[in-house]
């Protein structure tokens, strides 16, 4: 995985989540009936991260990052398309512990993958372009997912956000 696609894939990462994350508050209170649920939600996706990072370091280390990365996005665009389909709140709790492992392999691996891609002497330099292109991309995703939200329901951005993982996955599947 060259530092170039990594960027890629991680900018259609960053797009597809941008898109579910801000309105996924929307879902929730049509599935739910207060914030409260949607503060449990995210509490266990947290609480899960918390839990499973250990666990992803090694696996980060043993299987490499570009396997779990493709692991991660395609666990992801499968996650997302049950969104949805959810009527109840503990339907949306079991999604957000399931997201809140899937997470900590995302966000463990970002950073071995930058780790291990960039020189120690422009690390500062080079972490701060990848992290230009990707939050370009998040903001972009942000801004046309608002328009689409007017126009089609809040499920279809989970279906449009599945179809952007399985894209990334592909880009990292790529030989040359």
């Amino acid at each position: 995985m060259t530092y170039q696609r990594f960027i890629y894939f991680q900018s259609i990462i960053g797009m597809a989540s941008s898109m579910i994350f801000p309105f996924y508050i929307l879902l929730l209170k049509n599935v739910g009936n207060s914030y409260s649920q949607f503060g449990w939600a995210y509490g266990l996706f947290a609480l899960t991260s918390a839990f499973a990072y250990p666990l992803i370091g090694r696996f980060s280390d043993k299987l490499g990052d570009k396997t779990l990365l493709i692991l991660y996005s395609w666990s992801m665009a499968l996650i997302l398309l049950f969104f949805p389909l959810v009527t109840e709140v503990w339907q949306v709790y079991i999604l957000q512990v399931i997201m809140g492992i899937l997470g900590a392999v995302q966000k463990n691996t970002e950073k071995t993958a930058l780790a291990r891609s960039v020189k120690k002497e422009t690390a500062g330099v080079e972490i701060g372009k990848y992290h230009i292109w990707t939050s370009i991309g998040a903001a972009i995703a942000i801004i046309l997912t608002g328009y689409m939200v007017d126009f089609i329901t809040i499920g279809s951005i989970f279906y449009v956000a599945s179809l952007l993982y399985i894209i990334s996955g592909l880009i990292l599947l790529r030989k040359k």
